[in-house]
C-alpha cells in the first residue's frame, strides 16, 4: 500500500489524523495534513481506509 495525499486540497479538519494518528498529522500552523508513513504496515491498512474515505476534501489517495 502506498498513500498520498495532496496538502493543497486539504481544509486542516485533522480526521485523518484521528483514523491512523501512525501515518497522518497535522501542521501545527494551520491544521493542513502531514504524511507520517508512505507506506504503512499492513496491520494499519484499515484505518488508513477509514482516514481517507472520511477525508472531505478527498485529499488522501491509495495505491494497492
Amino acid at each position: 500500500m502506498k498513500v498520498i495525499v495532496e496538502q493543497d486540497k486539504c481544509l486542516a479538519n485533522g480526521q485523518c489524523a484521528l483514523y491512523a494518528g501512525d501515518v497522518f498529522d497535522q501542521r501545527d500552523e494551520d491544521g493542513v495534513v502531514v504524511l507520517l508513513n508512505e507506506h504503512p504496515a499492513p496491520d494499519q491498512a484499515d484505518a488508513v481506509h477509514q482516514a481517507a474515505a472520511a477525508c472531505p476534501a478527498l485529499a488522501i489517495h491509495i495505491e494497492e
